[in-house]
């Protein structure tokens, strides 16, 4: 498929998983491997995770284990050795817009010039407020 790992990269990638560790071993590690990979370049939830890369927490639980034992640090070394273009990704949370991409109000506002209002007939509330402040009775 469009994700999957090639022959190529499954070389690169192989002698690096984890062996002879606690529980048992996975069925189908390249499949996992074709999940994870899956998930990280589309950016799907876990769980939109196509029925042929398995059940989704297992891919789910295989990257988290592996996140927490550092095991992707020497994957991804081996593939930037190997190629330096096969490792290019954008992290989202670096990623700042502008207040004004979300649609907030600002930029520049139409102002009238000073020359404008300078011929203009004066409005004054003078009046109207002075009366306002005495009580009538």
């Amino acid at each position: 498929m469009r994700f999957d790992l090639t022959d190529k990269e499954w070389t690169v990638i192989e002698p690096h998983l984890p062996s002879g560790g606690r529980g048992r071993k996975p069925a189908n590690a390249r499949r996992n491997l074709d999940a994870i990979f899956f998930v990280l370049r589309t950016g799907i939830p876990w769980r939109d995770l196509p029925g042929r890369y398995g059940p989704y927490t297992t891919a789910y639980n295989c990257f988290n284990r592996w996140s927490a034992r550092g095991i992707w640090t020497g994957i991804f070394a081996a593939l930037a050795k190997h190629s330096p273009d096969s490792i290019q990704m954008i992290d989202s949370t670096i990623i700042k817009a502008h207040r004004a991409a979300s649609g907030a109000k600002g930029g520049s506002k139409i102002r009238r010039s000073g020359a404008h209002g300078a011929d203009a007939r004066r409005r004054s509330t003078r009046g109207s407020t002075a009366t306002a402040g005495r009580a009538v009775s």
